[in-house]
Order: C-alpha cells, then structure tokens, then sequence
C-alpha cells in the first residue's frame, strides 16, 4: 500500500506541489488577521480610507443587480457617454463581476474573489513552471515579505487582480521557455491583452508573445501580433471614450508628447529631457525619504527599483552565458519595468502612481524566485529590504494596515442604511440618470472655524444597489448650488456646504457622526 502511494505522489507531484502553494495566500492572510487577533471575516471594507474602493464596490453591486449602476458615476458631476461608469475601465472588475453571479455580493465578497484569485495564479504559475523544492521556498519567503499581497486581497482595490495576472503571464512566458508550445504563447496573448484593457500601459507585456510568434511563424507572426495589438488598442481607446467618466483633471499627462507635434522634435526632446532630469530628482528624493522614514510612496520605489535592478542584471548575465531564451524572457520583464517608470516620471503623479508600481513587484517577485543562482542571493537580499521597508518602516496605517468590524462604525452603517433603503427609491425611468445620483462631496471647511473636513463616505456603502455616486470638490458645489444635476448630497457635518443646506431648508434623508446626506430637489 505504501508503494502504490509513493508511485501515485511520485506521478502526480506537480499536482499536489501547486496545490500546496496555492495554500500561500490564504495562509497568508490567516496569519495575518491573526497576528491582529482577527479573522478574515472581520474584516470589513468600510472600515478603509481607500476612498475608491467605494466607487469599486457600488459599481459592481448595480451591474450585478441591474447590468450596469441606474445612476452615474463621476467627477463634478461628469458621466460616460455612454451608460454610468466612473473613470477606470469596467473591464478592471470582471472577476469581482462573474463571484458576484455564482456567489452573492456583499462585503465581504471581493475579500474572498481576491483570495481564490491569488490561489488560482500561484497554483497555475507552479503548474506550468514546475519549480524544484527550494524554488518553492523562495517563491513563499518572497511573497510573504511583501504585506502588500494581502492588503489588497482584503479590498476591493483591482490591485490584486493584476497582480494574479501578471504572474500567470509570467508562468506562461517561463514555461514556453520550457517546452515551446502554441498555447503558451496564446495564454501570453489572451492575458496581456486583458491587462492593456485594464491598464493601458500593460501594453508592454504584449511584445514578448509577438516577439516568441514572429520566431516560430516569421511574416505570419507579425500580422498576428499587430492585428492583436491593434484591435486590444481600439477596444481601449473605445472603452475609455464611451464607458469613462471625465476625472477631476487628466489621468495622464501627455505635454510631453504635444511637444513634438506643437514646437518641433528639438524642442520635444528639451522638455522630455528636463522633466525626466525634474521628476527624476524627485523620485529618487522620495526613495530616500522612504528609507529613513517609511514613506509609503517612497518605500514602494525603493522596492521597484531593487527588482528590475535584479531582474535586468540577471537577463544580463544569462546573455553573456549564451542562455538568450533565459535572457529574453528577463530583459523582457526588465523593459517593462523601466517603460513603467519612464511612464511614471513622465505622465503620472507621483502619490497616484506609485500604486501601479505594486504589480511590476508582484510579478517581479516571481521571476526572482526562478532564478537559478547560488545561495538563493537574489532572494535573500530583496527579503532583508522588503521586510525592512514593508515591516520594519510600515508605520502609516492607510497603505499597510487591514481595516477590521468596528461596531460603533457597523452601527451607523446600519442605521444610515435604513434610512437611505426607506426614502430613497430608484427612478427607473430613461436610465441611468441623476435622480439615481448621490454627490458625494469630498471635504469641506467647518463654517466656523475654517478647518477642513473631509466627508466620512463610509455611510454611502449602504445606498441601495443601482444608485450612481458623483465624487465632488466643494467650489463645484458652491459655484452651481442651484443648478446641481444630482438629486441628493452628502456632506461633513458643520461644514459651509451643511449651512447652506440647512439655509435652504432641504429635507435630511439620513445622518452619521461626521456625514449627513440631503435631498436636493
């Protein structure tokens, strides 16, 4: 009987090795909660100062009732010019969307999305690469030392679907590596394709899959590649003109490219030059704060920094040592790692576009595990700085800490929730529209004092399902308080804009501790 069971683990050790690992991130977020002397179920996503995971949960919550929110979600009111979705792409929730339809929506249900899908990537990433038992280990220590896996696990921020992602597309690029196989190169294709759409600059992640087709099928290979990079470009561009909410101000800044077009390529290359030299300066300002300090921005750079250094010198070394499948599949990564932080230096803010840095990690951890060096060095050194950045210097709260049930909080959520479920009904009429629409002003000024306040949204988690939210700066408001398109406004308590409700005499639908919300009209 022991033989015949040694003989079963032996021809199916690949299965039960990615099984065993796709226990990591549930562990992981069990010891964890533990460690707080909570349990996963405690946590509660209200309880966050993550303000989009508001817009994040209440968009999924209308599609899934109604197939798409019956109010508009924007900025200063803005909408879609077509249907109700707020600035990012709607593709960013589809597995939130398709556990929602098997399983129910509620709050605690993007927590357990999150953890199946991290489950689901590692299992597939140690199905296809088949690492040997001290890659394994190295894979587990790595993802342990990076808090951020199982801070977003327990969000609703889509953080952690692209980490899922882009491990599996680095699974697919390394066993290719391996075996060679069509299917591999499609699971490139398919992923990094969804990722653009997602994330228009994880459009990098589509040129190993064209390079890897143009070897195996030449001519064929780059019509394939750039009719699939075409169309995943113009269903991007569509999306984003259709089903996206004007933002507060652009999401990317491009001055730099209307250079070129508006005042010559010299001139072009001045500006690229003295704001890459601007930024540059700046980011690595932050990168230094972030060591002595713990800055989260700062923190996350130095990270970033270490793995494609270490990425990048690695495919460096495998092309000198003539390994150029190795090399690729790593210079490829290492590419995509500075094309994101060009991207960044040049076209993002620095506080916003630091969390878009995480994902590069994620995956970077990954391929680090794989590598095959001695003494495991690579893994060792990016442990000691993780766990001292992300352990050691995690000392703001909002960017490492998970966000419990606090029952004075669930109280009001309740109560609030009554409130808005007994006065607040869906106009179904020509939807979506703003009777179905909340503004949610983002801060005001105590009308005494002068102090600013900033709105405790929370209690807008207990809308009814299908109304729309529209995320305002309190100018727009006072600038167009008699022209407002929303049917209701939810403000701080004792602010300018709470006075001139209460002037106006608008009838209070419901009230928290900090946040009170009126009927406009």
């Amino acid at each position: 009987m022991n033989l015949k069971i040694k003989e079963h683990i032996r021809r199916h050790i690949r299965f039960y090795k990615a099984v065993l690992m796709a226990l990591i991130p549930l562990l992981a977020c069990v010891v964890t909660c533990a460690i707080e002397g909570r349990a996963i179920w405690d946590v509660y996503i209200p309880a966050s100062d993550w303000n989009d995971e508001l817009f994040y949960y209440k968009q999924v919550e209308g599609m899934l009732k109604f197939g798409y929110p019956y109010g508009y979600f924007g900025f200063n009111e803005s909408h879609a010019e077509v249907l109700s979705f707020a600035a990012w792409s709607p593709v960013l929730v589809w597995p939130w969307l398709i556990w929602g339809f098997l399983f129910g929506w509620n709050l605690l249900s993007p927590v357990y999305c999150n953890i199946a899908i991290m489950m689901l990537a590692v299992f597939l990433f140690v199905w296809l690469v088949k690492p040997d038992w001290k890659q394994m280990v190295r894979i587990a220590v790595l993802f342990a030392v990076f808090p951020q896996f199982t801070r977003y696990m327990q969000s609703v921020m889509p953080e952690c679907i692209c980490f899922a992602m882009l491990i599996v597309f680095v699974g697919f690029a390394y066993a290719y590596m391996q075996e060679e196989k069509a299917g591999h190169i499609v699971g490139m294709f398919v992923i990094a394709g969804l990722l653009t759409l997602m994330r228009p600059y994880m459009i990098v992640f589509l040129i190993l899959p064209a390079v890897l087709l143009i070897r195996e099928i030449k001519w064929l290979g780059v019509g394939i590649s750039a009719g699939v990079a075409g169309v995943t470009g113009v269903l991007y561009l569509l999306i984003n003109k259709f089903l996206a909410a004007e933002y507060f101000t652009p999401l990317f800044d491009t001055t730099w490219i209307s250079k070129y077009f508006t005042e010559g390529f010299a001139a072009g290359i001045q500006f690229t030059w003295d704001k890459l030299y601007t930024k540059g300066w700046d980011f690595i300002g932050k990168c230094m704060q972030g060591i002595r300090e713990g800055l989260a921005t700062g923190s996350f750079f130095v990270g970033f920094i270490l793995v494609m250094v270490i990425i990048g010198l690695y495919a460096l070394y495998k092309f000198i040592r003539k390994e150029y499948k190795t090399a690729l599949l790593y210079g490829h990564y290492a590419f995509c790692c500075f094309a994101m932080w060009m991207a960044l230096l040049l076209m993002y803010k620095m506080q916003e576009g630091s969390k878009h840095l995480l994902t590069f990690i994620a995956a970077g951890l990954f391929a680090i595990a794989m590598m095959k060096v001695k003494y495991s060095l690579q893994a060792v050194l990016c442990s000691v700085v993780f766990v001292y950045l992300y352990f050691f210097m995690a000392v703001d709260a909002y960017d490492y800490q998970n966000r419990y049930r606090n029952e004075e909080l669930v109280a009001e959520i309740e109560r609030t929730e009554a409130d808005f479920h007994e006065k607040l009904a869906l106009n179904m009429e020509n939807v979506p529209n703003y009777d179905n629409d909340v503004i949610w002003v983002t801060y005001d000024y105590h009308a005494e004092t002068g102090d600013q306040m900033v709105t405790d949204y929370q209690i807008l988690y207990g809308l009814p399902a299908g109304f729309g939210i529209s995320c305002c700066y309190p100018d727009y408001i006072l600038e167009n308080f008699d022209t407002l398109q929303c049917k209701y406004i939810c403000v701080p308590v004792g602010g300018d804009i709470d006075k001139l409700c209460r002037e106006y005499d608008l009838e209070v639908i419901t009230q928290g501790m900090n946040a009170i919300c009126y009927k406009l009209r």
